[in-house]
Protein backbone atom coordinates (compact mmCIF):
# COMPACT_ATOMS: atom_id res chain seq x y z
CA UNK A 1 0.00 0.00 0.00
CA UNK A 2 1.31 2.93 -0.82
CA UNK A 3 1.63 5.97 1.19
CA UNK A 4 0.67 9.89 1.01
CA UNK A 5 4.23 10.98 0.83
CA UNK A 6 4.53 9.16 -2.39
CA UNK A 7 2.10 11.63 -4.15
CA UNK A 8 1.87 14.96 -4.95
CA UNK A 9 -1.08 17.29 -5.11
CA UNK A 10 -1.23 19.33 -8.08
CA UNK A 11 -4.30 22.33 -7.83
CA UNK A 12 -4.81 25.34 -9.35
CA UNK A 13 -7.14 28.08 -8.15
CA UNK A 14 -9.89 30.41 -9.88
CA UNK A 15 -11.08 33.32 -7.72
CA UNK A 16 -13.77 35.49 -8.64
CA UNK A 17 -13.18 38.99 -6.65
CA UNK A 18 -15.95 41.61 -6.43
CA UNK A 19 -15.51 44.93 -7.25
CA UNK A 20 -15.97 47.77 -5.12
CA UNK A 21 -17.88 50.31 -7.35
CA UNK A 22 -20.54 52.08 -6.09
CA UNK A 23 -22.58 50.79 -9.47
CA UNK A 24 -22.18 47.42 -11.93
CA UNK A 25 -20.00 47.71 -14.67
CA UNK A 26 -22.68 48.14 -17.40
CA UNK A 27 -24.84 50.32 -15.73
CA UNK A 28 -25.77 52.49 -12.94
CA UNK A 29 -27.30 50.42 -10.58
CA UNK A 30 -26.36 49.91 -7.35
CA UNK A 31 -24.08 47.54 -5.92
CA UNK A 32 -24.70 47.94 -2.25
CA UNK A 33 -25.25 44.21 -0.17
CA UNK A 34 -27.95 43.87 1.44
CA UNK A 35 -30.54 46.19 -0.15
CA UNK A 36 -34.03 44.39 -1.17
CA UNK A 37 -34.50 42.50 -3.27
CA UNK A 38 -34.19 42.86 -7.28
CA UNK A 39 -34.35 46.81 -5.84
CA UNK A 40 -30.73 47.08 -7.95
CA UNK A 41 -31.75 46.45 -11.38
CA UNK A 42 -32.52 47.98 -14.90
CA UNK A 43 -33.31 47.21 -19.14
CA UNK A 44 -29.02 46.85 -18.83
CA UNK A 45 -28.42 43.82 -15.99
CA UNK A 46 -31.80 42.42 -16.60
CA UNK A 47 -30.95 41.81 -20.13
CA UNK A 48 -34.21 43.22 -21.67
CA UNK A 49 -34.27 43.63 -25.50
CA UNK A 50 -32.63 46.65 -27.12
CA UNK A 51 -30.47 47.65 -23.54
CA UNK A 52 -27.28 48.55 -24.56
CA UNK A 53 -24.08 47.91 -22.08
CA UNK A 54 -21.88 51.10 -21.26
CA UNK A 55 -18.23 50.04 -19.69
CA UNK A 56 -17.65 51.53 -16.19
CA UNK A 57 -14.45 53.41 -16.37
CA UNK A 58 -14.00 52.93 -12.16
CA UNK A 59 -13.87 48.79 -12.74
CA UNK A 60 -11.08 49.14 -14.92
CA UNK A 61 -9.22 51.21 -13.03
CA UNK A 62 -9.59 48.94 -10.03
CA UNK A 63 -9.00 46.04 -12.27
CA UNK A 64 -5.69 47.40 -13.18
CA UNK A 65 -4.98 48.48 -9.57
CA UNK A 66 -5.44 44.76 -8.62
CA UNK A 67 -3.34 43.41 -11.92
CA UNK A 68 -0.62 45.29 -11.00
CA UNK A 69 -0.73 44.46 -7.44
CA UNK A 70 -0.24 40.92 -8.34
CA UNK A 71 2.71 41.46 -10.97
CA UNK A 72 0.55 41.28 -14.16
CA UNK A 73 0.88 42.44 -17.54
CA UNK A 74 -1.20 44.60 -19.10
CA UNK A 75 -2.62 44.21 -22.57
CA UNK A 76 -2.84 47.68 -24.35
CA UNK A 77 -5.77 45.97 -25.95
CA UNK A 78 -8.38 43.61 -24.70
CA UNK A 79 -11.72 41.86 -25.69
CA UNK A 80 -15.20 41.27 -24.17
CA UNK A 81 -16.84 37.80 -24.78
CA UNK A 82 -20.17 36.40 -24.88
CA UNK A 83 -20.00 32.94 -22.19
CA UNK A 84 -22.88 31.55 -23.32
CA UNK A 85 -25.27 29.32 -20.77
CA UNK A 86 -28.22 29.01 -19.90
CA UNK A 87 -29.91 29.44 -15.92
CA UNK A 88 -32.38 31.10 -14.40
CA UNK A 89 -30.33 33.80 -13.16
CA UNK A 90 -28.78 34.61 -15.92
CA UNK A 91 -31.05 36.24 -17.87
CA UNK A 92 -29.91 37.15 -20.76
CA UNK A 93 -28.74 33.83 -21.30
CA UNK A 94 -25.17 35.07 -21.54
CA UNK A 95 -22.24 36.55 -19.31
CA UNK A 96 -20.37 38.87 -20.51
CA UNK A 97 -16.65 38.54 -20.10
CA UNK A 98 -13.29 38.05 -21.50
CA UNK A 99 -12.10 34.81 -23.11
CA UNK A 100 -9.10 34.67 -25.64
CA UNK A 101 -7.76 38.45 -25.35
CA UNK A 102 -7.76 39.33 -21.37
CA UNK A 103 -7.18 42.10 -19.40
CA UNK A 104 -4.13 40.91 -18.09
CA UNK A 105 -1.97 37.51 -17.58
CA UNK A 106 1.59 36.29 -16.90
CA UNK A 107 1.60 37.66 -13.27
CA UNK A 108 3.34 36.17 -10.11
CA UNK A 109 3.53 36.48 -6.47
CA UNK A 110 6.20 35.63 -4.05
CA UNK A 111 4.67 34.70 -0.74
CA UNK A 112 5.33 32.97 2.95
CA UNK A 113 3.71 29.35 3.09
CA UNK A 114 3.97 26.85 5.67
CA UNK A 115 2.64 23.13 6.44
CA UNK A 116 0.76 23.03 9.71
CA UNK A 117 0.02 20.64 12.72
CA UNK A 118 -3.17 18.89 13.38
CA UNK A 119 -4.07 22.63 14.87
CA UNK A 120 -3.32 24.51 12.33
CA UNK A 121 -0.41 25.68 13.58
CA UNK A 122 2.51 26.50 10.88
CA UNK A 123 5.61 24.31 11.41
CA UNK A 124 8.26 26.34 9.25
CA UNK A 125 7.64 28.64 7.25
CA UNK A 126 9.22 28.84 3.62
CA UNK A 127 9.38 31.21 0.80
CA UNK A 128 7.37 30.68 -3.02
CA UNK A 129 6.51 31.70 -5.90
CA UNK A 130 2.96 31.18 -7.48
CA UNK A 131 2.18 32.29 -10.86
CA UNK A 132 -0.99 33.84 -12.44
CA UNK A 133 -2.25 33.20 -15.71
CA UNK A 134 -4.52 35.24 -16.04
CA UNK A 135 -6.94 38.23 -14.42
CA UNK A 136 -9.78 39.06 -16.53
CA UNK A 137 -12.85 41.79 -15.94
CA UNK A 138 -16.63 40.23 -16.35
CA UNK A 139 -20.32 40.52 -14.83
CA UNK A 140 -21.35 38.96 -11.83
CA UNK A 141 -24.83 36.18 -12.54
CA UNK A 142 -27.91 36.76 -10.33
CA UNK A 143 -28.81 34.27 -7.42
CA UNK A 144 -31.13 31.40 -7.30
CA UNK A 145 -32.66 30.82 -4.00
CA UNK A 146 -34.24 27.49 -2.70
CA UNK A 147 -36.98 27.37 -0.33
CA UNK A 148 -37.77 24.37 1.11
CA UNK A 149 -36.67 20.42 1.32
CA UNK A 150 -36.10 18.31 -2.86
CA UNK A 151 -39.02 16.00 -0.77
CA UNK A 152 -41.73 18.87 -0.40
CA UNK A 153 -43.23 21.26 -1.71
CA UNK A 154 -40.40 23.67 -2.87
CA UNK A 155 -40.10 26.93 -4.35
CA UNK A 156 -37.39 28.66 -5.75
CA UNK A 157 -36.61 32.57 -6.11
CA UNK A 158 -34.41 34.68 -8.72
CA UNK A 159 -32.03 37.56 -6.69
CA UNK A 160 -30.97 39.83 -9.43
CA UNK A 161 -29.15 42.32 -7.28
CA UNK A 162 -26.14 40.86 -8.12
CA UNK A 163 -26.79 40.48 -11.33
CA UNK A 164 -23.93 42.76 -13.26
CA UNK A 165 -21.79 43.56 -10.39
CA UNK A 166 -18.43 44.01 -11.31
CA UNK A 167 -15.98 41.20 -11.17
CA UNK A 168 -11.95 40.28 -11.40
CA UNK A 169 -11.86 36.59 -12.20
CA UNK A 170 -7.98 35.47 -11.39
CA UNK A 171 -6.66 32.28 -12.70
CA UNK A 172 -3.55 30.89 -11.41
CA UNK A 173 -1.30 28.71 -13.08
CA UNK A 174 -0.99 24.68 -11.07
CA UNK A 175 1.69 25.77 -8.60
CA UNK A 176 0.07 24.58 -5.57
CA UNK A 177 1.12 21.17 -4.01
CA UNK A 178 -1.02 21.02 -0.96
CA UNK A 179 -3.83 22.71 0.86
CA UNK A 180 -1.52 24.82 2.65
CA UNK A 181 -0.28 26.18 0.34
CA UNK A 182 -3.85 27.02 -1.12
CA UNK A 183 -4.59 28.56 1.80
CA UNK A 184 -1.68 30.99 2.19
CA UNK A 185 -1.64 32.00 -1.20
CA UNK A 186 -5.80 33.15 -0.58
CA UNK A 187 -4.96 34.57 2.43
CA UNK A 188 -2.87 36.93 0.80
CA UNK A 189 -4.91 37.51 -2.68
CA UNK A 190 -7.10 38.82 -0.01
CA UNK A 191 -4.83 40.76 1.94
CA UNK A 192 -3.01 42.21 -1.66
CA UNK A 193 -6.69 43.10 -3.00
CA UNK A 194 -7.50 45.04 0.41
CA UNK A 195 -4.68 47.08 0.75
CA UNK A 196 -5.20 48.48 -2.91
CA UNK A 197 -8.84 49.25 -2.20
CA UNK A 198 -10.64 47.13 -5.00
CA UNK A 199 -12.38 44.34 -3.24
CA UNK A 200 -13.87 44.22 0.79
CA UNK A 201 -12.55 40.77 0.61
CA UNK A 202 -15.69 39.48 2.39
CA UNK A 203 -16.23 35.78 1.41
CA UNK A 204 -19.20 35.47 4.02
CA UNK A 205 -21.13 38.15 2.03
CA UNK A 206 -20.04 36.35 -1.23
CA UNK A 207 -17.66 39.13 -2.84
CA UNK A 208 -14.48 36.75 -2.85
CA UNK A 209 -15.68 33.39 -4.20
CA UNK A 210 -13.13 29.98 -5.14
CA UNK A 211 -12.72 27.23 -7.13
CA UNK A 212 -9.84 24.39 -6.88
CA UNK A 213 -8.70 22.19 -9.30
CA UNK A 214 -7.19 19.32 -7.93
CA UNK A 215 -5.58 16.28 -9.16
CA UNK A 216 -2.62 13.95 -7.72
CA UNK A 217 0.26 12.19 -9.61
CA UNK A 218 2.97 10.05 -7.90
CA UNK A 219 5.86 12.14 -6.62
CA UNK A 220 8.20 12.51 -9.60
CA UNK A 221 6.15 12.21 -12.68
CA UNK A 222 5.47 15.50 -14.55
CA UNK A 223 1.99 14.47 -16.33
CA UNK A 224 -1.01 15.62 -14.65
CA UNK A 225 -4.04 13.39 -13.42
CA UNK A 226 -7.26 13.82 -13.78
CA UNK A 227 -8.48 16.97 -11.97
CA UNK A 228 -11.62 17.21 -10.17
CA UNK A 229 -13.05 20.57 -9.99
CA UNK A 230 -14.09 22.06 -6.94
CA UNK A 231 -16.86 24.63 -6.62
CA UNK A 232 -17.99 27.46 -4.47
CA UNK A 233 -15.22 27.44 -1.66
CA UNK A 234 -16.87 30.36 0.58
CA UNK A 235 -14.21 30.25 3.07
CA UNK A 236 -10.72 29.86 3.64
CA UNK A 237 -10.71 27.19 6.28
CA UNK A 238 -13.23 25.36 3.49
CA UNK A 239 -10.90 25.80 1.07
CA UNK A 240 -8.00 23.99 2.70
CA UNK A 241 -10.35 21.40 4.56
CA UNK A 242 -11.87 20.20 0.62
CA UNK A 243 -8.38 20.49 -1.06
CA UNK A 244 -7.15 17.98 2.02
CA UNK A 245 -10.36 15.58 1.87
CA UNK A 246 -10.25 15.53 -1.59
CA UNK A 247 -6.56 14.80 -2.12
CA UNK A 248 -6.90 11.89 0.16
CA UNK A 249 -9.90 10.68 -1.62
CA UNK A 250 -7.70 10.56 -4.99
CA UNK A 251 -5.08 8.52 -3.70
CA UNK A 252 -7.22 6.12 -1.93
CA UNK A 253 -9.24 5.45 -4.93
CA UNK A 254 -5.94 4.94 -7.49
CA UNK A 255 -4.22 2.68 -4.83
CA UNK A 256 -7.78 0.85 -4.85
CA UNK A 257 -7.32 0.27 -8.51
CA UNK A 258 -10.07 2.56 -9.50
CA UNK A 259 -9.84 5.20 -11.90
CA UNK A 260 -10.70 9.49 -11.11
CA UNK A 261 -13.09 10.67 -12.83
CA UNK A 262 -13.44 14.38 -14.12
CA UNK A 263 -16.06 16.09 -12.63
CA UNK A 264 -17.25 19.00 -10.67
CA UNK A 265 -18.01 18.18 -6.85
CA UNK A 266 -19.43 20.15 -3.54
CA UNK A 267 -17.69 20.45 0.03
CA UNK A 268 -20.13 19.58 2.75
CA UNK A 269 -18.47 21.12 5.77
CA UNK A 270 -21.43 19.60 7.92
CA UNK A 271 -20.65 15.92 6.88
CA UNK A 272 -16.45 17.09 6.13
CA UNK A 273 -16.21 15.44 2.31
CA UNK A 274 -16.83 16.21 -1.20
CA UNK A 275 -20.03 14.98 -3.54
CA UNK A 276 -20.19 15.42 -7.17
CA UNK A 277 -22.40 18.17 -8.61
CA UNK A 278 -21.82 16.84 -12.58
CA UNK A 279 -20.10 15.07 -14.47
CA UNK A 280 -17.48 16.16 -17.48
CA UNK A 281 -20.24 14.98 -20.11
CA UNK A 282 -22.60 17.17 -18.24
CA UNK A 283 -20.11 20.12 -19.04
CA UNK A 284 -20.93 23.14 -20.75
CA UNK A 285 -20.01 24.25 -24.41
CA UNK A 286 -19.50 28.27 -23.68
CA UNK A 287 -19.21 29.23 -27.88
CA UNK A 288 -17.42 32.41 -26.80
CA UNK A 289 -17.78 35.20 -29.32
CA UNK A 290 -16.94 38.46 -29.14
CA UNK A 291 -19.09 40.73 -27.47
CA UNK A 292 -20.74 42.94 -30.24
CA UNK A 293 -22.47 45.64 -28.25
CA UNK A 294 -18.91 46.46 -26.84
CA UNK A 295 -15.86 47.85 -28.47
CA UNK A 296 -12.52 46.47 -27.47
CA UNK A 297 -10.96 47.86 -24.13
CA UNK A 298 -7.77 50.08 -25.49
CA UNK A 299 -5.44 51.38 -22.84
CA UNK A 300 -2.29 53.84 -22.62
CA UNK A 301 1.50 52.97 -21.24
CA UNK A 302 0.91 56.18 -19.99
CA UNK A 303 -2.42 55.23 -18.02
CA UNK A 304 -1.07 51.72 -16.82
CA UNK A 305 2.08 53.76 -15.35
CA UNK A 306 -0.27 56.34 -13.14
CA UNK A 307 -2.61 53.39 -11.71
CA UNK A 308 1.31 52.18 -10.63
CA UNK A 309 2.20 55.40 -8.85
CA UNK A 310 -0.96 55.09 -6.98
CA UNK A 311 -0.33 51.78 -5.45
CA UNK A 312 0.73 51.41 -1.52
CA UNK A 313 3.56 49.22 -0.61
CA UNK A 314 1.65 45.58 -1.07
CA UNK A 315 1.25 43.64 2.55
CA UNK A 316 4.37 41.22 1.73
CA UNK A 317 6.85 43.70 1.10
CA UNK A 318 5.87 45.61 4.47
CA UNK A 319 5.74 42.43 5.97
CA UNK A 320 9.43 41.22 5.34
CA UNK A 321 10.35 44.87 5.79
CA UNK A 322 9.21 45.17 8.90
CA UNK A 323 10.78 42.12 9.94
CA UNK A 324 14.69 43.68 8.97
CA UNK A 325 13.41 47.39 9.64
CA UNK A 326 12.14 46.44 13.12
CA UNK A 327 13.24 43.42 13.94
CA UNK A 328 10.08 41.27 14.21
CA UNK A 329 9.44 38.14 14.33
CA UNK A 330 7.25 36.68 11.14
CA UNK A 331 3.79 36.37 13.47
CA UNK A 332 4.35 39.69 14.78
CA UNK A 333 5.27 41.06 11.49
CA UNK A 334 2.53 39.51 9.43
CA UNK A 335 -0.27 40.32 12.10
CA UNK A 336 0.85 44.01 12.26
CA UNK A 337 0.42 43.91 8.27
CA UNK A 338 -2.82 42.09 8.17
CA UNK A 339 -4.20 45.11 7.27
CA UNK A 340 -3.12 48.09 5.22
CA UNK A 341 -4.56 50.41 8.32
CA UNK A 342 -3.17 48.29 11.00
CA UNK A 343 0.44 48.60 9.48
CA UNK A 344 0.07 52.11 9.48
CA UNK A 345 -0.89 52.84 13.25
CA UNK A 346 1.85 50.51 13.81
CA UNK A 347 4.37 52.73 12.34
CA UNK A 348 2.93 55.94 13.84
CA UNK A 349 3.76 54.76 17.26
CA UNK A 350 7.30 53.66 16.24
CA UNK A 351 7.28 57.31 14.83
CA UNK A 352 6.72 58.69 17.74
CA UNK A 353 8.23 56.37 20.46
CA UNK A 354 11.32 55.34 18.43
CA UNK A 355 10.77 51.79 20.26
CA UNK A 356 9.76 49.07 17.63
CA UNK A 357 9.64 46.37 20.22
CA UNK A 358 7.68 47.87 22.84
CA UNK A 359 5.29 49.42 20.22
CA UNK A 360 4.47 46.11 18.74
CA UNK A 361 3.94 44.66 22.23
CA UNK A 362 1.38 47.11 23.23
CA UNK A 363 -0.34 46.93 19.67
CA UNK A 364 -0.52 43.03 19.60
CA UNK A 365 -0.94 42.46 23.59
CA UNK A 366 -2.87 44.86 25.47
CA UNK A 367 -4.67 46.87 22.40
CA UNK A 368 -5.84 44.33 20.45
CA UNK A 369 -7.23 42.62 23.39
CA UNK A 370 -9.38 45.25 24.15
CA UNK A 371 -10.26 45.78 20.43
CA UNK A 372 -11.51 42.56 20.11
CA UNK A 373 -13.87 42.79 23.03
CA UNK A 374 -15.37 45.95 22.12
CA UNK A 375 -15.43 44.38 18.22
CA UNK A 376 -13.84 47.10 17.02
CA UNK A 377 -10.54 47.03 14.90
CA UNK A 378 -7.24 48.50 17.20
CA UNK A 379 -6.76 51.75 14.82
CA UNK A 380 -10.84 52.35 15.16
CA UNK A 381 -9.79 52.66 18.89
CA UNK A 382 -10.42 55.73 20.62
CA UNK A 383 -6.66 55.40 21.62
CA UNK A 384 -5.02 57.02 18.91
CA UNK A 385 -1.41 56.50 17.94
CA UNK A 386 -0.32 59.74 19.43
CA UNK A 387 -1.91 58.92 23.03
CA UNK A 388 -0.79 55.04 22.76
CA UNK A 389 3.05 56.42 22.31
CA UNK A 390 2.47 58.35 25.03
CA UNK A 391 2.07 55.93 27.50
CA UNK A 392 4.96 53.89 26.17
CA UNK A 393 6.79 57.08 26.98
CA UNK A 394 5.37 57.10 30.53
CA UNK A 395 6.82 53.68 30.66
CA UNK A 396 10.02 54.08 29.43
CA UNK A 397 10.31 57.28 31.17
CA UNK A 398 9.42 55.52 34.50
CA UNK A 399 6.58 57.44 35.61
CA UNK A 400 4.40 54.49 35.66
CA UNK A 401 5.07 51.08 35.85
CA UNK A 402 3.92 48.14 33.35
CA UNK A 403 1.17 47.00 35.21
CA UNK A 404 -0.14 50.64 35.83
CA UNK A 405 0.12 51.43 32.44
CA UNK A 406 -2.41 48.31 31.81
CA UNK A 407 -5.00 49.90 34.16
CA UNK A 408 -3.90 53.81 32.21
CA UNK A 409 -4.79 51.48 28.79
CA UNK A 410 -7.99 50.43 30.27
CA UNK A 411 -9.26 54.08 30.65
CA UNK A 412 -7.82 55.23 28.09
CA UNK A 413 -9.73 53.17 25.83
CA UNK A 414 -12.72 53.81 27.42
CA UNK A 415 -12.37 57.70 27.62
CA UNK A 416 -10.10 58.26 25.21
CA UNK A 417 -8.31 60.43 27.58
CA UNK A 418 -4.25 60.33 26.97
CA UNK A 419 -2.36 58.61 29.41
CA UNK A 420 -0.85 61.86 31.02
CA UNK A 421 -4.24 63.44 32.41
CA UNK A 422 -5.38 59.98 33.68
CA UNK A 423 -1.84 59.32 35.73
CA UNK A 424 -2.44 63.37 36.78
CA UNK A 425 -6.18 62.53 37.86
CA UNK A 426 -5.43 59.34 39.54
CA UNK A 427 -2.44 59.69 40.88
CA UNK A 428 -0.69 57.14 39.46
CA UNK A 429 2.75 58.35 39.51
CA UNK A 430 5.54 55.89 39.89
CA UNK A 431 7.24 55.55 43.25
CA UNK A 432 10.93 55.84 42.69
CA UNK A 433 11.79 56.99 46.05
CA UNK A 434 14.21 54.89 47.77
CA UNK A 435 14.16 56.09 51.54
CA UNK A 436 10.05 55.78 50.91
CA UNK A 437 10.79 52.10 49.41
CA UNK A 438 12.53 50.98 52.17
CA UNK A 439 10.62 51.61 54.52
CA UNK A 440 7.25 50.04 52.95
CA UNK A 441 9.38 47.54 52.71
CA UNK A 442 11.02 46.84 56.21
CA UNK A 443 6.97 47.11 57.45
CA UNK A 444 6.29 44.21 55.16
CA UNK A 445 9.14 42.18 56.34
CA UNK A 446 8.37 42.84 60.09
CA UNK A 447 4.75 41.85 59.34
CA UNK A 448 5.97 38.33 58.05
CA UNK A 449 8.91 37.58 60.40
CA UNK A 450 8.09 34.00 59.88
CA UNK A 451 8.12 34.08 56.16
CA UNK A 452 11.55 35.78 56.15
CA UNK A 453 13.08 33.30 58.27
CA UNK A 454 12.01 30.68 55.73
CA UNK A 455 13.12 32.35 52.66
CA UNK A 456 16.47 32.71 54.87
CA UNK A 457 16.46 29.06 55.13
CA UNK A 458 16.39 28.42 51.63
CA UNK A 459 12.61 28.71 50.63
CA UNK A 460 13.72 31.72 47.70
CA UNK A 461 10.19 31.21 46.19
CA UNK A 462 8.67 33.15 48.85
CA UNK A 463 10.61 36.33 47.53
CA UNK A 464 8.33 36.81 45.01
CA UNK A 465 5.09 37.19 47.72
CA UNK A 466 7.36 39.61 49.38
CA UNK A 467 7.27 41.51 46.28
CA UNK A 468 3.36 41.04 45.61
CA UNK A 469 3.07 42.24 49.41
CA UNK A 470 5.02 45.57 48.86
CA UNK A 471 3.22 45.83 45.13
CA UNK A 472 -0.20 45.90 47.25
CA UNK A 473 0.89 48.36 49.69
CA UNK A 474 1.77 50.84 47.41
CA UNK A 475 -1.06 50.57 45.51
CA UNK A 476 0.95 48.89 42.53
CA UNK A 477 2.83 51.99 42.06
CA UNK A 478 6.28 51.14 43.45
CA UNK A 479 8.78 50.83 41.02
CA UNK A 480 9.38 46.97 40.50
CA UNK A 481 13.03 46.81 39.88
CA UNK A 482 13.66 48.76 42.91
CA UNK A 483 11.70 47.10 44.92
CA UNK A 484 13.52 43.93 44.15
CA UNK A 485 17.10 45.52 44.46
CA UNK A 486 15.93 46.63 48.23
CA UNK A 487 14.20 43.47 49.00
CA UNK A 488 17.27 41.87 48.20
CA UNK A 489 19.46 44.16 50.02
CA UNK A 490 17.30 43.94 52.88
CA UNK A 491 16.62 40.33 52.95
CA UNK A 492 20.85 39.12 52.78
CA UNK A 493 21.39 42.17 55.38
CA UNK A 494 19.20 40.43 57.85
Amino acid sequence: MARREEYEAVIGLEVHAQLKTRSKIFCWCSTQFGDAPNQNTCPVCLGLPGALPVLNREAVRMAAKAALALGCQINRVSVFSRKNYFYPDLPKGYQISQYDQPFSEHGEVEIDTAERDEHGRPIAWRRKRFRIRRLHLEEDAGKSIHDGMPDSDRASYIEFNRSGVPLIEIVSEPDFRSSWEAYDYMQYLRQALQYVDVCEGNMEEGNLRCDANVSVRRRGTTTFGTKVELKNLNSFRFLQRALEYEINRQIEVLENGGEIMQETRLWSEAEGRTYVMRSKEEAHDYRYFPEPDLPPLVVSEEWIEEIRRELPELPNHRKWRFMQQYGLSIEDAATLTSTRALADYYEAVVRETSDPRASANWILSELMGLAKAAGIEPFASPVTPSKLAGLIRLIAEGTISGKIAKTVLDEMFRTGQPAETIVRERGLVQITDATHLEAVIRRVLEANAAYVEQYRAGKEKLFGYFVGQVMRETQGRANPQLVNDLLRKLLTEG
